[in-house]
């Protein structure tokens, strides 16, 4: 994924870079375009240990924090566009758009999205655990990404809300 930012800032981070120092100020939101993929929306924020290229993460826009998806979560979610692993990182994350992310092995085409293991997602059912607004758009790859479809996507640990 290229994605050129559509509406630059002055010193803009490009999209898939992480940075050590803040560039923007945290919850800024930029839209991005790229060849394949077509246009997203991405939002600027601190990273958090273990974040790979497509890790799903919660947004906590409080503090401006990510949290690797993990079971039960609750909040507004989106996919780390780089390796964004520490509080002291900052970087984009898509929340619109299709995005490239981190899925279990046997992710099918066209499946529900719910979190399978720490900012990774799966098909399989698990009650509560369902990222809404998030649609699988391909099978896994053998980078252990699939393609979604996102529209600013959450989750919401509310069993029977599936």
């Amino acid at each position: 994924m290229v994605y050129a930012v559509t509406n630059p800032l002055i010193g803009s981070q490009p999209i898939a870079d992480t940075s050590t120092t803040q560039n923007h100020p945290f919850g800024t939101k930029v839209s991005a375009y790229d060849p394949t993929y077509g246009e997203g929306e991405f939002v600027y924020l601190k990273g958090v240990a273990s974040t790979v290229v497509g890790s799903w993460v919660t947004i906590n826009y409080d503090d401006s924090t990510t949290t690797l998806l993990a079971a039960n979560a609750i909040g507004p979610v989106g996919v780390a566009m780089s390796i964004n692993d520490a509080a002291t990182d900052y970087g984009w994350y898509q929340i619109r758009g299709k995005a490239s992310a981190q899925a279990a092995a046997s992710f099918a085409n066209d499946g529900r999205v719910y979190t399978a293991s720490a900012g990774v997602v799966d098909d399989a059912v698990v009650d509560g655990d369902m990222v809404h607004n998030a649609l699988g758009a391909s099978t896994i790859t053998d980078a252990g990404l699939a393609d979604f479809e996102i529209q600013y996507p959450y989750t919401d640990d509310i069993a029977g809300n599936d």
